[in-house]
């Protein structure tokens, strides 16, 4: 299985620093950081660790959740996902992701209303990036259509 590769450069301190993450793998983009835009209520065009993490954890929920309706015999399937990860104090000092909230509509031809929220619980379980943030409270909240 293949490794994919971010880059990020970083100039200065914490509070007056800035840098720049490259998706180097995919070369798709470039995107500044910084820490008070990332702490800030409005982004401002600039993305966050959270960001990029609520990126990869829809794609990699949305393919999972896919497979897994196509193994139950579903056709046509029709996912909307969206994440929200929350930056938050850390009890122990510094900062934590508090917690992710995945919520997911869609549909699939063959399955029903209670077999799409059974497996989209099985996709929020087990799809890799979930795995990989097995330390972070993640909730799911589904509606078949």
């Amino acid at each position: 299985m293949p490794t994919r590769t971010a880059h990020t450069t970083w100039n200065g301190g914490l509070q007056d620093g800035s840098g720049t993450v490259d998706l180097a793998s995919s070369g798709v983009g470039r995107y500044e950081v910084n820490f008070p835009r990332r702490a800030a209520d409005e982004a401002e065009g600039v993305t966050s660790p959270e960001e990029l993490i609520a990126a990869a954890h829809t794609a990699c929920f949305a393919m999972q959740f896919s497979a897994l309706l196509g193994e139950a015999g579903g056709s046509g399937q029709s996912l909307d996902v969206s994440a929200d990860v929350t930056l938050g104090p850390d009890p122990a000092g510094g900062f934590r992701i508090s917690g992710i909230a995945l919520t997911v509509s869609g549909s699939a031809q063959g399955v029903s209303p209670e077999t799409f929220l059974e497996l989209g619980r099985q996709a929020k379980e087990t799809c890799p990036v979930s795995k990989a943030l097995t330390g972070t409270d993640i909730t799911l909240r589904v509606a078949a259509g």
